[in-house]
């Protein structure tokens, strides 16, 4: 249960039952699907989709590294159509080649493992991005939840209101209480009825979030089951590097192999050719073969190799940052959890002090023991005390989201 509220009755008849206030929907209401379901979906949700095709073109873009450069071919004629013997097409040398790149020092290899390196990033980026969506569906479900109940908690307040506020006339027209009481207690009303209207607001934009987010067909007008309800599971144990840490490693290694790829450019570009020359003149023909070196005068890559090792010295101080900051980001996060529970179980007994006080407040006022001021503050101190539960409920929520999210897992 969410906590633990009585379920007291006043001379005027009004009860109060706060459990069935907090968890009754509405009957035509259609739930929301569990948050189990939504996680099971997460492949529909764009930010998985985008990860994912990101995925697949660092895929394509390894395999694609794997292939040979392809060779050229080429045909040249000499020694045609000029003067004297060359008039004509009696003397022509025609010569038929196949020219193919050599890729020396190992570049291939290098390029190979730059686009792997690449890859893999890729797939820990994946990976994270599940999970960080399913912290996110976690905590939209969450509040959209928390704001149903504060919606169903503002319109109890208003009915506990009104209650009051015929207790007044009551009294009023009894002669035992100004008319003065009234107008206030009417002020009261309408403030409590504009609550109404605000929750209300808060919680149709709260269920269109999950809507949204979910990617759901039908629009969400219920909560159930229960998430904030719902304590994680104490038992789990982080297990290896979080996924942050390997990204961090990760991204570094693929900048120290573009480092090499950029060194290995700068060597000369080597290739080679081998054809068959035609002489007309004599009707016979002879192979030829040669080597294409180009020489690295003007251009040696120095500008793209000092960014490579620039994004290097980056990747290397990002990787620093994430094991400095995973550990302690995890103590606190998990320290945030803890301290949430604490305050759940002390909004419980507020609330079960808060009501019993409102109990023996109305009893109070309507034997006239005590003022309206002072029913009023109590009945302020009831709800601060109800919406307090529920906040108090949403923290943990948040508290476990982030905490999953640094361990590399679904909340709860």
């Amino acid at each position: 249960m969410f906590t633990s509220f009585s379920r007291p009755q006043w001379a005027v008849g009004f009860a109060v039952a706060v459990t069935a206030v907090l968890f009754a929907l509405p009957s035509r209401a259609e739930p929301a699907p569990p948050y189990e379901a939504l996680i099971e979906s997460l492949d529909r949700i764009p930010i998985t989709v985008e990860a994912e095709a990101l995925l697949d073109a660092a895929n394509a873009r390894a395999q694609q590294a794997r292939a040979l450069p392809n060779p050229s071919v080429s045909v040249e004629t000499e020694n045609v159509y000029g003067r004297g013997p060359f008039s004509g097409y009696d003397a022509a040398e025609s010569t038929f080649s196949i020219n193919h790149p050599l890729e020396l020092w190992g570049q291939r290899g290098a390029r190979i493992g730059a686009a792997q390196a690449e890859a893999k990033v890729a797939a820990l980026r994946r990976d994270q991005t599940q999970w960080t969506v399913a912290g996110s569906l976690a905590l939209i479900y969450s509040e959209a939840e928390a704001a149903s109940l504060q919606y169903e908690l503002a319109v109890e307040a208003l009915e506990l209101t009104e209650a009051d506020a015929n207790a007044v006339m009551l009294l009023i027209e009894e002669g035992r209480e100004p008319s003065l009481r009234g107008i206030q207690a009417n002020s009261e009303v309408e403030s409590a009825r504009a609550a109404v209207d605000e929750a209300r607001a808060n919680r149709d934009a709260a269920f269109a979030r999950l809507t949204a987010a979910a990617m759901l067909v039908q629009p969400v007008t219920a909560i159930e089951p229960s998430l904030l309800n719902r304590s994680p599971d104490a038992s789990f144990q982080a297990m290896g590097n979080p996924l942050t840490v390997q990204i961090a490693e990760a991204e570094l290694e693929a900048a120290s192999k573009s480092v090499s790829v950029e060194r290995l450019r700068a060597r000369p570009a080597v290739s080679a050719s081998l054809g068959v020359r035609r002489f007309q003149e004599y009707d016979t023909e002879a192979f030829t073969f040669g080597i294409n070196v180009s020489l690295p005068l003007f251009d040696r890559n120095k500008g793209a190799i000092s960014a490579a090792r620039a994004e290097e010295r980056a990747a290397a101080a990002r990787l620093t940052t994430a094991k400095l900051q995973t550990q302690a980001n995890r103590s606190a996060a998990q320290a945030r959890l803890d301290a949430s529970i604490t305050r759940i179980r002390a909004a419980d007994k507020g609330v079960a002090s808060a009501e019993e006080a409102y109990q023996l407040a109305r009893a109070g006022f309507d034997a006239g023991r005590i003022s309206q001021l002072e029913l009023r503050s109590i009945r302020s101190a009831l709800i601060s005390a109800r919406n307090t539960a529920v906040n108090a409920r949403l923290a943990r929520v948040r508290a476990e989201v982030e905490l999953a999210g640094l361990d590399d897992r679904a909340p709860f």
